[in-house]
C-alpha cells in the first residue's frame, strides 16, 4: 500500500470510512514461528462506491482464508492489524471461524475502536471473539512502525508518527480493556 493510504487509514486521530486489514500468517512448530510470506499482505472493504458487492475487510480476509486451505495438523497464527476494529457482526463471523478452526489462533491490532452503533452490540461481539480465544489489543508506536515496514510501499522513509499518537493508542486501549473486562464479570 503507498504511504498516504496508510497514514490516512491507520492514523489513529482520524474517522476514516475505509477499512484497511494487514496479515501475516506464521505456522507454529514448538517454540518457533515460521513466517509464511505467501500469505502476507493487506485487503479492504469493497463499499458501495465500487463495482463489487459490499463486503467488510474481515469478511474478505475470512474468504481469502478459505481459499489457502492450511493443513489442519498444523497450527497457524494469523496476525492482523486493522483500522477499525470489528463490528458486531464481523466479530461474529470470525467468533465462528475460530471455533470451527482450532488449529488457527488470531490476534487482532486495532488502530482504533469501531463504534458506530446505538446499542453497544461491538462491545459484546468483541467480548464473544476474545472469549472463542481471539487476542485483540490496540496498535502501539511499535505495530505502527511494523505495518509501515512491511505493509508500505514507502521508499525507504522511516516511519513518522504523527502527533498524538501515543496518547491516543493508550486512551484507546484503556477503552478496549474496559469493553473486554465487562464480559469477565
Amino acid at each position: 500500500m503507498d504511504e498516504y493510504t496508510f497514514t490516512e487509514n491507520f492514523n489513529n486521530q482520524g474517522r476514516p470510512s475505509k477499512t484497511y486489514l494487514c496479515y501475516e500468517v506464521e505456522r507454529l512448530d514448538g517454540d518457533a514461528t515460521i513466517p509464511l510470506d505467501e500469505y502476507k499482505g493487506f485487503v479492504r472493504n469493497k463499499g458501495l462506491d465500487q463495482p463489487e458487492k459490499p463486503c467488510h475487510a474481515e469478511l474478505y480476509f475470512l474468504g481469502k482464508i478459505r481459499s489457502w486451505n492450511l493443513d489442519r495438523n498444523q497450527h497457524y497464527r494469523l496476525t492482523c492489524f486493522i483500522s477499525w476494529s470489528p463490528c458486531y457482526d464481523c466479530a461474529q463471523k470470525l467468533t465462528t471461524f475460530l471455533k470451527e478452526n482450532r488449529h488457527i489462533s488470531l490476534h487482532i491490532l486495532a488502530s482504533r475502536i469501531y463504534t458506530n452503533n446505538h446499542f453497544g452490540c461491538h462491545q459484546s461481539g468483541l467480548c464473544e471473539l476474545q472469549a472463542a480465544g481471539a487476542r485483540i489489543t490496540i496498535m502501539t508506536f511499535e505495530d505502527f512502525k511494523h505495518c509501515w515496514e512491511t505493509f508500505v510501499d514507502h521508499k525507504g522513509k522511516p516511519f513518522q508518527p504523527w502527533e498524538g499518537l501515543n496518547v491516543k493508542s493508550q486512551a484507546l486501549c484503556a477503552e478496549l480493556q474496559a469493553i473486554l473486562k465487562t464480559q469477565q464479570n
